[in-house]
């Protein structure tokens, strides 16, 4: 008879009990338990694959240890999960799955919706003027006030180059909710799945429904810091392997958003030499042209179970950032190998 060992919801390890198929009604941890363990036995070698079939008094140490770890990552990640889509404001939700390796969590990194500004730094999140449109297609609404179009067609679809800024109605805009001219300020409409990769590039992002070309897909916030303070944590960054500043050069070099600790989905977002996502620099409550926002855009019909990427050295101006051909011996950085695959790979992030 087969008996299982069995750790009570709400009770310490010291009461654990061994219980007979019979006595356990919980179909899907017990598929859970099969299919956890039929993962480990194929990654093992063949030879000692039969080794460990051989034995049907118990499971060897190093598979029941393996169950264990992985049952104890499930329910952190679905933690974790639950804490991502409180947190969130936006209308998708938000998925956690890891069906690669043991990687649990990340321990430090916090979920925001919004820029977080670093000490000494005030964002004014207010406009000093607004649109009074009926219908903000055909009237003189923000963008014209601004000198650029309107960047959005009647399918919510944007319409302008890369380079070219996006102006959107603010909150002194007489123009309701329902305005077409709101897009970005309403967050992600898409539920979005936060996957470990098995191609060794850690967490992605992929997508669980279809969007559309040239639709918004999310932004990119983190903590707002001086540039000096980004070339200080660059250099950090790069001794380890991971990139999350991104610098908003839409018209001076002060400012850097940095995702590493305080950001939302898009920390997680891959960087791809022939990226699925565009970069565009977004105004709304903020008019300050050192601030803006930075928001992605899909660049083509994007399939569900896709994974979204972005070119990291893509600027808000369209351009790819010519930063890391740097010979100056003084400000020689570690460089970052690029494991995207596509054909036209660069060979570095940075």
């Amino acid at each position: 008879m087969e008996y299982y060992l069995v750790k009570w919801k709400g009770w310490p390890d010291s009461t654990n009990t061994w219980e007979p198929l019979q006595n356990l009604k919980c179909p899907l941890l017990l598929q859970q338990f099969s299919n956890d363990k039929h993962n480990y036995l194929s990654q093992v070698k063949k030879g000692k694959a039969i080794t460990l079939k051989e034995n049907h008094r118990a499971l060897k140490p190093a598979v029941a240890e393996y169950i264990v770890k992985k049952a104890k990552q499930r329910i952190a990640l679905q933690r974790w999960q639950d804490e991502l889509n409180r947190r969130k404001t936006h209308k998708g939700m938000i998925f956690v799955e890891n069906t690669v390796d043991l990687e649990g969590p990340p321990s430090d990194f916090y979920y925001i919706n919004e820029y977080k500004p670093a000490p000494g730094i005030s964002l004014v999140n207010e406009a000093t003027f607004g649109c009074s449109c009926r219908d903000c297609f055909f009237e003189k609404c923000c963008p014209a006030e601004a000198g650029v179009l309107l960047a959005y067609n009647k399918n919510q679809q944007i319409k302008i180059p890369p380079g070219t800024p996006i102006y959107e109605c603010n909150s002194r805009c007489q123009c309701g909710p329902d305005c077409p001219n709101r897009i970005v300020q309403k967050g992600t409409q898409y539920s979005l799945c936060i996957f470990r990769t098995s191609n060794g590039c850690g967490w992605g992002v992929k997508t669980l429904v279809k969007i559309k070309r040239m639709s918004f897909v999310m932004e990119y916030v983190g903590e707002v810091i001086t540039s000096e303070e980004a070339e200080r944590r660059g250099q950090l960054y790069d001794n380890k392997g991971i990139t999350y500043l991104f610098d908003l050069d839409y018209e001076s070099d002060e400012f850097t958003v940095d995702a590493a600790r305080y950001g939302n989905v898009s920390h997680f977002v891959n960087h791809s030499c022939d990226p699925n996502l565009q970069v565009f620099n977004v105004f709304i409550d903020n008019l300050d042209t050192r601030l803006p926002r930075i928001a992605l855009f899909s660049t083509r019909t994007i399939n569900a179970g896709e994974e979204l990427t972005f070119d990291y050295q893509m600027k808000g101006s369209g351009d790819v950032s010519s930063d890391s051909i740097d010979h100056s011996p003084a400000k020689k950085r570690a460089r970052t190998v690029c494991k995207c695959g596509a054909v036209t790979c660069r060979g570095y992030l940075n």
